[in-house]
């Protein structure tokens, strides 16, 4: 018998390492040369990766929430001994294999199950006992010690110098029960032990006499989707200077004539809502603004302004917000939108949307619906330049024509980037979308009525 370990192979032009979303086999398990063994998770798609040799699952070498660089070990498995390139090595180590075989793979909005599961058979009763991994020493002055980004980010806030830590993870590698192991240090209180991966694990609080409640915590380790989220945010926050503008839109009219249309689109299935309208008009305020419907490359300092317009839509999924792309939106009418974003929302939530669909969006809408209190400051999805924040909708009281009387209105609360975009035209092209959404009729027009 000999150990042969499955590399992560390249998954992609650009992609230099990827997340371990989770495994679709145990310690024991046997899998047949093809068989799936792990999801993983790019920036551009959830892959599941076949193993390209039969054998038996010897040692997982990452864990969920892990991210793992192109070429790194994946997957020791126990192999039958055979000659030419599938025997093992000099019994130095685990010998290199690269998967070959075909990756499934589906959008990044949702992880979604294998077609067909991997089969599963029971390990034989008895087995050769897996050698212990070796600890790797403290990394020397001047070495970069050999840490999970997540592990790194805590080690971070929590103040602990990873330099002086010996890790007992796979290969030397420093993990949270190391860190764990610090906490308890410092409070002199037993270890609780890391967080599961995407799993709360409860345990006692280490900092519980700081803060005296003597209670109970629970942490939640962000991977998969929402890791991307995190991180997404993080950068356009970062990145992007925001500045952002709230207008108050009386919306009575437009009530009005969703009231009328919900006869009109009775066979449709769904009276329709206020967002499909919203959209229109901001495809319609994009023909007099162009430079909103634009991506700001600010590492090579260019901004590219599209004629086509891909409209982006936030939808909240099971695994966290995603922006769903309704492409040529501008080709649409408001009917064809609320039909289109139905479409492209639901598939997003099955987690079966394709990468056109989740990706390219020139300009984004985001909609809290009934939940979207008065204002809000939305994030920029970058590397765009601008996003519209759509509020609920209120009953409030108006001066109009000499008498308080009650009207429907709703606040548009939009970001834009500062550094591409002054606040004079961010506020034209809010009033502009004001305009439209209180004079319904306009949004009707086979193209855009130009104010310019």
């Amino acid at each position: 018998m000999a150990t042969r370990a499955m590399r992560l192979p390249d998954v992609g032009e650009g992609i230099a390492e990827a997340e371990v979303v989770r495994w679709l086999v145990e310690v024991g398990d046997r899998v047949r040369e093809g068989d799936p063994v792990v999801e993983v998770m790019t920036d551009k798609a959830t892959v599941e990766l076949p193993t390209p040799f039969a054998g038996t699952v010897e040692r997982l070498a990452a864990e969920p929430g892990e991210l793992v660089a192109v070429g790194a070990d994946l997957l020791h498995l126990r192999v039958e001994d055979a000659a030419g390139p599938t025997a093992a090595g000099n019994g130095s180590g685990p010998q290199e294999v690269r998967s070959t075989g075909t990756a499934q793979v589906s959008s990044t909005a949702a992880t979604t199950s294998p077609t067909t599961p991997p089969t599963t058979v029971a390990s034989p009763t008895t087995t050769a006992p897996v050698a212990p991994t070796p600890q790797r020493p403290a990394a020397r002055r001047g070495e970069r010690p050999t840490a999970a980004p997540a592990v790194r980010r805590r080690a971070r806030q929590l103040g602990i110098d990873l330099a002086g830590l010996q890790g007992t993870g796979p290969g030397g590698r420093i993990v949270h029960e190391d860190l764990d192991r610090v906490l308890v240090a410092r409070q002199g209180a037993p270890a609780t032990g890391a967080p599961g991966a995407g799993a709360p694990t409860t345990g006692a609080d280490p900092f519980a006499d700081r803060h005296g409640d003597g209670g109970e915590v629970e942490q939640v380790r962000l991977t998969g989707l929402r890791r991307r989220i995190a991180a997404h945010m993080e950068e356009s926050a970062r990145r992007i200077p925001h500045f952002s503008y709230v207008e108050e839109v009386d919306v009575t009219e437009l009530q009005r004539t969703r009231a009328v249309l919900a006869r009109e689109w009775a066979d449709r299935g769904a009276a329709p809502g206020v967002l499909p309208f919203v959209l229109r008009a901001t495809v319609l305020a994009v023909a007099d603004h162009p430079e909103m419907n634009a991506r700001h490359d600010d590492e090579q300092g260019v901004v590219t302004r599209h004629r086509r317009v891909h409209l982006g839509v936030a939808v909240q999924t099971d695994d966290g917000l995603v922006v769903a792309v309704l492409r040529d939106a501008h080709t649409m009418g408001a009917p064809e939108l609320a039909a289109e974003l139905e479409r492209v929302a639901a598939r997003a939530r099955r987690g079966d949307a394709t990468l056109a669909e989740l990706r390219g969006s020139t300009i984004t809408v985001s909609s809290l619906g009934a939940l979207g209190g008065i204002a809000s400051t939305p994030i920029i999805n970058h590397p765009e330049v601008a996003i519209v924040g759509v509020n609920k909708i209120q009953v409030r009281p108006t001066w109009v024509d000499g008498a308080v009387v009650p009207r429907e209105v709703m606040h548009l609360s939009s970001s834009f980037d500062h550094r591409v975009v002054d606040g004079w035209h961010a506020a034209r092209f809010v009033q502009r979308i004001r305009e439209l959404l209180e004079t319904p009729a306009l949004l009707f027009t086979p193209g855009a009525v130009s104010r310019k």
